[in-house]
């Protein structure tokens, strides 16, 4: 299957080129254009329970499934906020958790559940208790608030990551809720207070922009 991410940058969309017989599945709302040989169609992936889950997790309760049945076509797709799209290649060899809002279409091969997080890291990581895990082998494509950075851990290496940062990591990583510096009164001045502080091995991809901080201020612009 050949997918192709146009106009990177804040007004990314991907365009899938499917053969005949050919599926794809993708966030409720994403599909921007498609060929007249391709169906749509509103699908409950893994049964109530796991639409219940993603619903949690800050998804749609519903996918999208699009199915070349008359001959190949394409399908255009793009997320609902402005920023970047990536390409996440899975072997099957490792797991990746995606923040809300971060999931935005995948080959019909890759298995989408709902993973619970610890107390923790539910009530302070600004992701939820409730977080989507992609498996499989195939393409995932993910979308973010801004650009997207890929970050690399070796084995032990450590990382911290602003909260409202994160937009997928690979299950091999473990990551704790600190705060940002050594006291807490410094933490709350110095505008960060609580972070993610992440142990390799493995890969995690972060957005350039935080749309809690972006809604804030965008409040205090409209309020003046």
């Amino acid at each position: 299957m050949k997918l192709e991410v146009l106009y990177p940058g804040t007004n990314a969309m991907v365009r899938f080129d499917l053969e005949q017989g050919e599926k794809i599945k993708s966030e409720s709302d994403a599909m921007v254009a498609m060929s007249p040989t391709i169906s749509l169609e509103g699908k409950l992936e893994g049964g109530v329970m796991a639409g219940l889950g993603r619903m949690l997790a800050g998804e749609k309760f519903f996918f999208q499934t699009l199915v070349a049945q008359r001959g190949k076509g394409y399908a255009l797709l793009s997320p609902s906020i402005p920023g970047d799209i990536h390409v996440l290649e899975l072997d099957g060899s490792v797991e990746y958790n995606v923040q809300k809002d971060g999931f935005l279409a995948a080959e019909d091969s890759i298995t989408i559940n709902t993973k619970m997080q610890n107390l923790a890291q539910g009530l302070l990581s600004g992701e939820g208790f409730f977080i989507l895990k992609v498996s499989g082998r195939g393409k995932v494509v993910l979308s973010s608030f801004g650009a997207i950075h890929e970050i690399n851990l070796g084995v032990g290496e450590d990382y911290t990551i602003d909260n409202g940062h994160l937009v997928a990591w690979a299950s091999s990583t473990h990551y704790t809720i600190d705060k940002a510096s050594s006291g807490w009164i410094s933490s709350f001045t110095s505008g960060e207070a609580l972070v993610c502080r992440f142990r390799g091995p493995g890969k995690i991809l972060i957005q350039s922009r935080n749309a809690d901080n972006f809604g804030i201020w965008l409040n205090g612009i409209i309020r003046k």
